[in-house]
């Protein structure tokens, strides 16, 4: 039994221990004062829940048969359970999806599972914090910015594929593309390109994206430990990084607008008229840095996953691109705005692999939902695979067919893999632009096949091939 298996069962074995008697000294005499019909559901273990049942399935690579059998069980609108020990009510269905995100800060509001305050403590006053960044990172997300950006990921990306790819028999896709997401994201957002120091601050990233969906049982060897210290680790680093730029500004060997991190350096927010402070940055950019670089780097590596799988799929993404540019031409907006099948077949994949599994939102105020009472305080979990694989909005739902995309594409609310509403990921573009950059330098470099034609995929809380996707490659002849 590995360290994480072992660590798991003891968690899980002291959870269950204390949690009848927390039960009946909390529970026992507790009169509910719910007006109305709940959702239909069950609340599993006393305390805990369903939480283990809905990651475990995660980790035996099937997160939908969490809300499937219990859509089937009890309703296909909306049931309950208790999750990350809170009472929750899953919205389910394109209807669901249309409610939450059209309900924002009206019948209710963002809300983290208690682990994201221990890992990121400067966002305990979180919803204050979302709306700050919210207003400041549309600066560089705007089509302005992002056309800017093009010719840098590009850059990157050929030095990630020389350095990682080229004159190598096999590789580990997965291992490869973590570290491509991760040196784009920390050049982009902190200007930092050196190889060996983007490598160096990488390594604890995997125990934080773990660490934020565990169960909160700060003990050792737990993955919520080890996402705190990872979390320290970096936040560490990030500050050192972020006293130097502030040198360099001052100098004038760096600009206010060169990144993310200087212009956070020179954010006023509305509110209060002060700067922020360097631990509030550190947390910022490390979330910046998460949300940049695990969404992108699992979607990259499944869309390996599948055009090994469906040579058809390869070929014509090939023809789409193969003699778009010239070697040694940058990419641009343009170039990448013409790859309209390619990103059909990215898209396709964030449908049946969507890194962002569903999020949680909290109840602001009592409301009535297809009859049924949802209270003030209640936690709202929605999740994209209860409109991915259904079949009600995605026909025959686990084949792969690009073609779902053409023209005016999917149903509204069906296809979400980046949320919906306000608080739709406002990365959703340049993520866009990253994985299309991907896609073309590896198409026109390589074609390749699975090592393990079965390989099982495991979802924590991305998902990801259980043994990395190995794959073995076949360079073209004319290489771009």
């Amino acid at each position: 039994m590995d360290l994480f298996c072992y660590a798991s069962l003891v968690s899980l074995l002291f959870v269950i221990g204390v949690s009848f008697s927390l039960y009946f000294m909390f529970y026992y005499n507790y009169k509910p004062t719910i007006k109305g019909k709940l959702p239909p559901g069950r609340k599993g273990w006393p305390v805990i829940g369903e939480s283990i049942e809905f990651l475990s399935t995660g980790w035996k690579g099937h997160p939908e048969k969490f809300i499937f059998d219990r859509m089937a069980k009890f309703s296909p609108l909306v049931f309950r359970t208790c999750l990350m020990l809170e009472d929750t009510a899953v919205f389910c269905g394109s209807s669901g999806n249309k409610f939450l995100f059209s309900n924002e800060n009206k019948l209710v509001q963002a809300w983290w599972p208690s682990s994201i305050d221990k890992i990121f403590p400067s966002n305990q006053t979180s919803k204050i914090e979302a709306i700050k960044m919210r207003k400041m990172l549309p600066n560089f997300f705007k089509p302005e910015a992002l056309h800017r950006y093009v010719p840098i990921m590009d850059m990157i990306t050929q030095k990630h594929f020389t350095n990682e790819w080229e004159g190598k028999d096999k590789i580990v896709t997965y291992e490869l593309t973590k570290n491509f997401t991760f040196w784009l994201a920390c050049k982009i957002f902190v200007s930092i390109d050196d190889p060996e120091r983007v490598k160096y601050l990488s390594i604890p990233f995997e125990s934080i994206a773990s660490g934020v969906l565990s169960i909160p049982i700060d003990l050792p060897g737990t993955p919520f430990r080890r996402g705190i210290n990872a979390a320290n680790f970096i936040r560490k680093e990030l500050i050192g990084i972020i006293k130097q730029r502030k040198i360099d500004l001052g100098s004038g060997k760096a600009s206010p607008t060169q990144d993310i991190l200087s212009h956070m350096l020179f954010y006023r927010s509305d509110e209060d008229g002060k700067f922020m402070e360097e631990y509030d940055i550190a947390d910022k950019i490390l979330g910046l840095l998460i949300g940049g670089h695990d969404t992108a780097s699992s979607a990259c590596a499944f869309i390996v996953k599948y055009l090994a799988e469906l040579p058809e799929v390869y070929d014509k993404v090939y023809k789409e691109i193969a003699k778009s540019k010239v070697p040694g031409e940058l990419l641009n907006w343009e170039d990448l705005s013409k790859m309209k099948y390619s990103w059909n077949v990215a898209s396709e994949v964030l449908r049946l692999a969507p890194p962002l599994q569903g999020t949680f939102r909290e109840v602001i105020t009592d409301f009535m939902y297809h009859g049924y009472s949802i209270p003030k305080g209640w936690k709202l979990y929605w999740s994209a695979h209860s409109t991915h694989k259904n079949p009600e909005f995605f026909p025959e739902p686990q084949k792969f067919d690009p073609s779902r995309f053409d023209g005016n594409g999917p149903a509204p609310y069906t296809f979400v893999p980046f949320g919906g509403g306000p608080r739709m990921c406002p990365g959703k573009e340049y993520a866009r632009l990253e994985i299309l950059v991907f896609m073309h330098h590896l198409i026109r470099k390589f074609k390749w096949e699975k090592l393990i034609p079965n390989e099982p995929i495991v979802v924590n809380p991305m998902p990801s091939p259980a043994k990395g996707l190995p794959i073995r490659l076949y360079p073209h002849n004319a290489q771009s």
